[in-house]
């Protein structure tokens, strides 16, 4: 019995002393807590980039320019599209709060709907930056994009300058709630409102889109038979106004505003007017240059302009 009772105690002493060992191993050993797979907790920069559609060749430029930055700064960028639709933009941005990228850059489809997700971004700890368009609300640690009011008005300006300061005009104006419908339209109306001889026949939405575009201008001038002019937001209303034109067999000066491929094109073979240039490339390098600041912790300014010019025939 006694002899059973010391090979019990030995039993029960090593078992205690394995036991130690591999407690200590799991602690202090190869076993290390996972690291968060999202862009905060590696060494390398995440930057998200949510686009308001891709279905736009300047959005895709901006987007490309961006990328080009985002690969000389070592940085990841994570682009989500969302198709000119807000819900689908606010939930891209949720997955982008959920993969806890550094920053979050955000071309808004609305801009007072998107504060919503700004906000989320903002209670997560991640700082935002608005592109192109700004957001109504949410802190935004900076906006970068080109004047669009200078630009409205440089467009304003150059149609009055061609009709000689006499003639009637179309608007065709971009998704309403958006800051740059909002202010291109701001700048166009400074420029020719209030003009002796100059009338803005009709200003109508055409949501940015090209086959709207041509639509729209379509029933225009079907109601509207003396024409002299368009202003377009942006060149892909301009260039399906134009098509409507052609049609028509008229001749009306035709101004866009993003000088796309397509845009400058129209322009040097004389079909359009001009295109106030507002460089998407750049705003893309820009976006990506200040994100990368601020993620480092360096002070940026509240706004960034863009340069901007008016593209006429060479």
């Amino acid at each position: 019995m006694k002899k059973t009772n010391i090979i019990l105690t030995l039993f029960i002493a090593v078992f205690m002393i394995l036991a130690g060992c591999s407690t200590e191993s799991k602690l202090e050993g190869g076993s290390k807590p996972e690291a968060n797979s999202g862009g905060a907790a590696s060494d390398k920069m995440t930057i998200g980039l949510s686009v308001s559609t891709l279905n736009n060749p300047f959005f895709v430029t901006l987007k490309d320019g961006a990328e080009k930055a985002a690969k000389e700064a070592g940085a990841s960028l994570v682009v989500v599209d969302a198709q000119n639709d807000t819900a689908k933009q606010i939930s891209g941005i949720e997955d982008l709060i959920q993969k806890k990228v550094n920053l979050i850059m955000i071309n808004p489809t609305d801009s007072d709907a998107i504060v919503t997700a700004v906000k989320s971004a903002n209670k997560a700890g991640i700082p935002v930056i608005t592109v192109d368009r700004a957001a109504n609300g949410g802190d935004v640690v900076t906006h970068i994009a080109s004047d669009n009011v200078k630009g409205g008005k440089m467009a304003g300006e150059y149609i009055l300058k061609t009709l000689g300061g006499k003639g009637n005009i179309v608007e065709l104006q971009g998704i309403a709630g958006t800051s740059a419908a909002r202010d291109r339209g701001k700048g166009f109306h400074e420029a020719v409102d209030g003009k002796d001889g100059v009338k803005v026949a009709a200003s109508q939405p055409a949501d940015f889109d090209r086959a709207k575009g041509l639509s729209v201008m379509e029933n225009i001038l079907q109601g509207n038979k003396d024409i002299q002019a368009v202003f377009a937001h942006n060149d892909e209303m301009a260039l399906g106004a134009l098509q409507a034109i052609q049609a028509s067999g008229k001749n009306i000066a035709v101004v866009g505003f993003d000088a796309t491929d397509d845009a400058i094109k129209a322009v040097n073979e004389g079909k359009m007017a001009a295109t106030v240039a507002q460089k998407p490339a750049a705003i893309g390098d820009a976006a990506v240059k200040t994100a990368v600041k601020v993620i480092k912790g360096e002070k940026v300014e509240k706004f960034i302009p863009v340069d901007l010019e008016l593209v006429t025939k060479k």
